[in-house]
């Protein structure tokens, strides 16, 4: 893998670069298993965002619902 690739797709991915430099070393010593370890271990971690990110949307959408079924309800009084 051509390594200037490889730096712009780490950084777009949203790697840290201490792990990004780490992967680009491995990768150019040869060692692409260790790399490609590595890289599946921070995609883990993006996956673990994703999903706090969606706990948190869920949450929002229920203060939003909650709100809005309030707004209803003193309409109605």
């Amino acid at each position: 893998m051509e390594i200037k690739g490889l730096k712009q797709n780490l950084s777009d991915a949203g790697c840290p670069d201490g792990l990004a430099k780490d992967i680009i070393r491995m990768c150019e010593a040869g060692n692409t298993e260790g790399a490609l370890h590595l890289m599946k271990k921070d995609r883990c971690r993006l996956i673990e965002e994703m999903h706090e990110s969606g706990r948190k949307v869920d949450r929002m959408d229920f203060l939003i619902r909650s709100t809005e079924k309030e707004i209803k309800r003193q309409a109605i009084k």
